[in-house]
């Protein structure tokens, strides 16, 4: 689905089926992050007032997951590389930069293209098969630079 531009009705229609919903700030939250490619300033106000929360709470939760973006959406592929102590111990620090070379990016950053972002991730929870990353929504673990490569290599899918 193609990210559309900021909308302040639509993104209450967004939003509006969890607000009734026990939990549903997480799942608000992906679906504005889904529509619109990132958390704005704005929607942090609309739904702190929507779940009678404060604009701190919500973005206490937009920060902690390392999913949700406050800026600008990622690019089409996105590489989470983990920088836990575990991933570090096995060589994550080279892998990371082995990609921000062959990306030309550093962290949060997304190339020139648009087609890939690299963010940092605290923890896949792959912590024995490290060094880890997932690229968009699938886990690679025990990477090497011959790995990390060739996945930055494939083709868009």
């Amino acid at each position: 689905m193609p990210i559309r531009a900021w909308n302040e009705e639509l993104a209450r229609k967004t939003y509006a089926p969890y607000v009734a919903i026990e939990g549903g700030l997480l799942p608000a939250l992906h679906a504005l992050q889904d529509e619109f490619g990132f958390i704005s300033k704005p929607a942090i106000v609309l739904l702190a007032d929507a779940f009678n929360i404060t604009r701190a709470e919500v973005f206490g939760v937009v920060t902690f997951y390392h999913d949700f973006r406050l800026d600008k959406p990622a690019g089409r592929r996105t590489l989470k590389l983990c920088r836990a102590e575990a991933c570090q111990a096995v060589g994550s620090e080279e892998l990371a930069e082995v990609a921000k070379q062959r990306l030309g990016v550093s962290w949060g950053e997304t190339t020139l293209d648009g087609e890939w972002s690299l963010l940092p991730v605290f923890c896949l929870g792959l912590c024995a098969c490290g060094p880890c990353a997932v690229v968009g929504e699938m886990p690679y673990a025990r990477l090497d630079k011959r790995k990390l490569c060739s996945l930055l290599d494939e083709p868009t899918p």
